[in-house]
């Protein structure tokens, strides 16, 4: 018997605290991703993580979640596989090295911070209304968002 090839797995990362644009340009996107047979990860949190949640869970998504806490209770309702560590802030380099890209969504300190892991490991990372950082590359809409980190994995869309 074979294996069959491992899903893509893509990060959309992004703070509590969002615009009504940042919510609308995550829950779009997770969407899209989730219709490409994405496995979608988040911090599982509200805000971006749960716009992005929801949108990938509208089009019968995968979602994991790697949470903040060591119980499971600040996972958002669209969490699929809940993956407590106990480790606040610092379980943000386990959804970057657990995924293959990233999409950034505006963002405060956390997000920054996923950002460098994403770019320190070597990943694809797009962003909308995001950091101003050498090697994030800025994108307007969630169908380019999804285009173009598929274009930087080497993946037709």
């Amino acid at each position: 018997m074979t294996n069959p090839s491992p899903k893509t797995r893509i990060a959309i990362i992004g703070a509590r605290e969002a615009t009504p644009e940042g919510i609308t340009f995550a829950y779009e996107t997770g969407k899209l991703l989730a219709e490409k047979g994405v496995i979608l990860y988040t911090g599982g949190g509200l805000g971006i993580m749960e716009a992005a949640s929801k949108g990938a869970r509208t089009a019968d998504g995968i979602v994991v979640g790697i949470l903040k806490g060591s119980d499971g209770t600040d996972a958002n309702s669209y969490i699929d596989v809940p993956v407590m560590t106990g480790m606040g802030d610092l379980r943000n380099a386990i959804i970057i090295r657990s995924v293959h890209a990233a999409i950034a969504v505006e963002g405060a300190f956390g997000t920054l911070s996923e950002i460098a892991y994403t770019l320190g490991y070597g990943k694809p990372v797009v962003g909308y209304n995001s950091w101003d950082i050498k090697g994030l590359e800025s994108v307007s809409t969630p169908e380019i968002a999804v285009k173009r980190i598929f274009d930087l994995l080497g993946k037709s869309d």
